[in-house]
């Protein structure tokens, strides 16, 4: 079962980040059809948010139509975003953790460290257009 966290630092409103690790986790297959998401209860005693804030979550996956609440059960995954297993992006994910690791080891700081994988992403799609 996914386990949300927050970045009260980020500005990403908490909703959307609720969002974001959702569609992230599908993306990578970490979470399949079927699969249930943790209980608005189990998130706001675990990331101490308010409850309206993981049903306005809640709602919008469901209005993109990734998962589907069953009253009294519990909300769950109706479509899957990832066309490769976790186990075909293991190779990728070693060397991204390399490459983190060298960028630590040079005094890059965790903004600094986003800032540079950001801009090089928008780079590189901006090249392939």
């Amino acid at each position: 079962m996914i386990e949300f966290h927050l970045d009260t630092r980020s500005g990403v409103a908490p909703y959307l980040q609720i969002v974001q690790q959702v569609r992230q986790a599908l993306l990578l297959g970490l979470l399949s059809e079927g699969d249930q998401l943790p209980t608005v209860k189990q998130v706001v005693m675990k990331v101490a948010i308010n409850p309206n804030t993981v049903l306005k979550a809640y709602r919008e996956l469901e209005r993109e139509g990734l998962v589907s609440p069953k009253p009294g059960v519990g909300t769950f995954v109706t479509k899957t975003l990832g066309q490769a297993s976790l186990t075909e992006h293991e190779p990728l994910r070693r060397d991204l953790e390399a490459w983190l690791t060298r960028a630590r080891t040079a005094g890059l700081t965790e903004a600094e460290i986003e800032a540079l994988i950001h801009s090089t992403f928008r780079v590189s799609v901006e090249e392939e257009r």
